[in-house]
């Protein structure tokens, strides 16, 4: 069986192009493989830069330092609540004499700090436990006022 020229021809333009797909999707996959490569590497570097920069801030309230707990100690003594002397160690002594003061006064007498406690002790913020926070004034958000020279030269 003879082929003719025409269709030898097209079969074999036919199986160049078939080639050249071949091979331009296998550079397409290097390409983008390379760029995955890349790219991890980069994230992977990112990370470990931010991770240095910024660490994790624990959640929850803190522990008093020692100078925070004499101040309170201090403080419950002052009332007659805390008989000892002041330590700076929250200890069993503290607990009692805390929740003492906190019946005393009105509050819930857990033993535990709080808002409040502190408060009445004079050792907290003015604003403790009354309203929830505000939040910060800004400058744009101040009314502004014309002085007497602006508002001539607005007329």
């Amino acid at each position: 069986m003879r082929v003719p020229k025409a269709t030898h021809l097209a079969l074999t333009l036919l199986v160049a192009a078939g080639f050249g797909v071949c091979a331009a999707s296998a550079q397409t996959r290097s390409v983008a493989k390379k760029k995955s490569i890349s790219s991890k590497s980069v994230s992977s570097a990112h990370r470990s830069k931010s991770s240095k920069r910024t660490s994790r801030r624990e959640r929850g309230q803190k522990a008093p330092t020692p100078e925070r707990i004499s101040e309170i100690q201090q403080a419950l003594a002052k009332d007659g609540s805390f008989a000892g002397k002041p330590n700076g160690k929250w200890d069993d002594s503290t607990i009692e004499a805390t929740r003492k003061f906190q019946e005393a006064h009105g509050l819930n007498p857990t033993g535990k700090l709080d808002a409040k406690t502190l408060q009445q002790l004079g050792l907290g913020s003015q604003t403790a436990g009354v309203a929830p926070p505000m939040p910060p004034v800004s400058s744009s958000s101040l009314q502004k006022t014309t002085s007497p020279q602006t508002a001539r030269r607005q007329r």
